[in-house]
């Protein structure tokens, strides 16, 4: 029997073959036939071209294995590229025949196969060829990978594992590349205000640094540690002529990060968290309480004092009935945790204040009250908040916050918690990057209607 026209520039390796999944397989064959019977016939190499979504390469061969559907293909380009720089240098020796994984059909994988041939680069010597269908080192199609980023973006590793036919450590692999070549590499360029904090990603004060972009609402660095040296070499990398153009800074209080910023960037306007500020009020009244709850237990004052810790420490418009009568018997027996309270919601009102000399006076007088209240953690904390004075002050013309730090960091934790934790810092950086650092994919996934 002749050979059918709709075959004619494909070999028929499949006839006689018992193949698993053997309903994928008849469906595709169908597919093919299908289409070759029309009046105007296509090429299975054509097909075939269009189905893997490559232009640049030209289908020669195809055969099944088992399950799979190994399809031989070529590049289109004449002259082979070099697979370091994609520069085109001369070619020789074809080399072993490598494989590489396609999206599937079903249950049917899919292989393209073809043997690369080594270069001699003018500029980067002995290379092996470039493939317009993967990246230089990869084993995995470029469609592959981006789907395969997609799904780490939205779900746990586990769950990409298991819809993609591949291991754990493969899927941090791909996400390390596809983070490689999509991040932004002008993410430093025009940086005015930034925003610093560290994320704590594995117990024994195992710590990331991160740096947020408050204009464009995206993470531009991540480093891991939390020490000044760690800040330092995000300075280096961004080089002092861009360290110029910073304007502000917000973080919290940590010695490490105050000491980076102050000998790299004189000019920047350092801004303290305001809700780090208010957490000095909170931690110190939270001591207060606990304090009297030691000293009066087994009193009817001390019984007053039981769960009364969120009546204290909520906002006033937030409480309930019952933690308003809570308060309120605070505020009848024990009169040294009563001030507590008020010294700290009268720090949140200082920081309310719109007029930067509104604001000033407040907390000088809050500094003037907590440090003559007999309360020690309020004594301290009022120490704190006078060495840093300036700092906090400035939150009230900037009104920035590291609120959206605060916000990657919650995402940044959710994100290792569905992993059950990173065992080294890179992989959990390339993953941040991935979510958070702006990176926009193009799944091949149908479009919605």
């Amino acid at each position: 029997m002749g050979r059918e026209p709709w075959c004619s520039s494909v070999d028929r390796p499949w006839e006689g073959q018992q193949c698993r999944g053997a309903h994928e397989v008849r469906a595709f064959l169908l597919l093919l036939k299908t289409a070759g019977r029309q009046r105007n016939p296509v090429r299975i190499t054509t097909l075939l071209r269009r189905l893997i979504g490559v232009t640049s390469l030209s289908v020669r061969s195809v055969a099944f294995e088992g399950g799979d559907l190994v399809v031989g293909v070529v590049p289109r380009w004449r002259r082979p590229r070099c697979g370091a720089c994609g520069k085109r240098a001369p070619g020789y020796d074809p080399g072993r025949l490598r494989r590489w994984r396609h999206l599937g059909l079903g249950r049917l994988r899919i292989w393209l196969a073809y043997a690369p041939r080594r270069v001699a680069c003018p500029r980067c010597g002995v290379r092996t060829e470039q493939v317009p269908w993967a990246a230089q080192g990869s084993r995995f199609t470029w469609e592959f990978e981006e789907l395969v980023a997609y799904l780490a973006q939205v779900t746990d590793q586990t769950r990409v594992t298991e819809l993609m036919g591949i291991s754990w450590s493969t899927v941090g692999a791909i996400v390390e590349r596809v983070v490689a070549r999509r991040l932004d590499p002008s993410r430093l360029e025009g940086l005015r205000r930034i925003g610093i904090d560290e994320f704590s990603y594995r117990k024994r004060h195992r710590y990331l640094t991160t740096v947020v972009d408050h204009d464009r609402r995206r993470v531009v660095w991540a480093a891991p540690d939390r020490t000044a040296a760690t800040l330092e070499a995000f300075f280096d990398e961004l080089g002092e002529e861009r360290c110029a153009q910073l304007e502000c800074v917000t973080m919290d209080m940590a010695g490490g990060y105050i000491k980076a910023v102050e000998e790299r960037l004189p000019e920047a306007q350092i801004v303290f968290d305001r809700f780090h500020v208010q957490r000095l009020a909170s931690d110190a009244l939270d001591e207060v309480r606990r304090t009297q709850l030691r000293e009066i237990r087994g009193t009817e004052a001390g019984r007053e004092l039981f769960q009364s810790r969120f009546a204290l420490l909520k906002n006033p418009w937030n409480l309930t009935r019952r933690e308003t009568e809570k308060l309120r018997d605070v505020q009848r027996t024990n009169a040294p945790l009563y001030r507590a309270y008020l010294l700290k919601e009268t720090l949140a009102q200082a920081l309310d204040y719109r007029q930067t000399w509104r604001a000033k006076r407040a907390l000088r007088e809050w500094l003037a009250w907590a440090s003559r209240s007999r309360l020690p953690p309020f004594v301290k904390a009022a120490r704190t908040i006078r060495e840093h004075f300036d700092g906090i002050l400035a939150y009230i013309d900037e009104r920035l916050t590291n609120g959206i730090v605060e916000g990657f960091n919650n995402k940044l934790r959710m994100i290792a918690r569905r992993a059950y934790g990173f065992h080294s810092p890179p992989p959990l950086i390339a993953m941040l990057y991935l979510c958070c650092g702006g990176i926009t994919l193009d799944p091949p996934l149908p479009k919605p209607t």
